[in-house]
């Protein structure tokens, strides 16, 4: 064989691999990229943190009263809290928050807990609202001037007294024993009250 001979069977070898090697990593890269398709498919379909669902069972107001045109009751709003991940759910910095008129009139914070995978736990939250001013609208339902003075019975049109409740849970979620997601759930609820008495006529959530 001639030094000719030589240099071109060397090219060639050199090609050959160069192309085998090309078609390697091509092969890798697709098989790689395969993998990372799986496994997102796999995270976003079945171990991606779901929100807490969360069920108002109940709403009372153990006391309610009204005078010199202010508003004073008790509230306790029950909840059921599910959880519908695989994996433990822990909340905290979760609160419950009154609005009245269109106004925020307080909030109260919901003790931290964990509720297991698939589990579920009920929360009740407690609120006391004290001498807060009443809506003009609320005052003509019940027969108070703007000044408070009682000028007559329950408005013949039965004008409620709505309060919205509105409440927040903030919490993590553990995924696959190793990553830990930051979930927000709430649930917001108008609640009409006859204004005479605080009798509840009806929530809607």
């Amino acid at each position: 064989m001639n030094e000719n001979q030589r240099l071109s069977t060397s090219t060639y070898a050199k090609s050959t691999s160069g192309r085998t090697n090309l078609a390697s990593c091509v092969v890798a890269t697709v098989f790689l990229l395969a993998i990372t398709a799986a496994a997102v498919a796999v995270y976003f379909f079945v171990f991606k943190p779901k929100q807490p669902v969360i069920a108002v069972n109940a709403v009372q107001f153990p006391t309610f009263s009204i005078s010199n045109g202010t508003v004073n009751f008790e509230f306790f709003q029950y909840l059921t809290v599910k959880n519908p991940n695989r994996d433990e759910f822990s909340h905290y910095d979760s609160s419950l928050q009154l609005v009245y008129s269109g106004q925020p009139v307080g909030l109260v914070f919901i003790p931290a807990g964990r509720i297991g995978g698939g589990g579920s736990q009920k929360i009740s939250a407690k609120f006391d609202l004290q001498k807060y001013p009443l809506a003009s609208p609320t005052r003509a339902a019940i027969g108070e001037s703007s000044d408070g003075v009682p000028v007559g019975g329950f408005a013949a049109d039965g004008t409620p007294m709505e309060i919205e409740t509105r409440m927040k849970l903030v919490g993590k979620v553990r995924v696959l024993k190793v990553f830990m997601h930051r979930v927000i759930s709430g649930v917001k609820c108008e609640v009409m009250i006859e204004p005479t008495r605080g009798t509840v006529l009806g929530v809607r959530c």
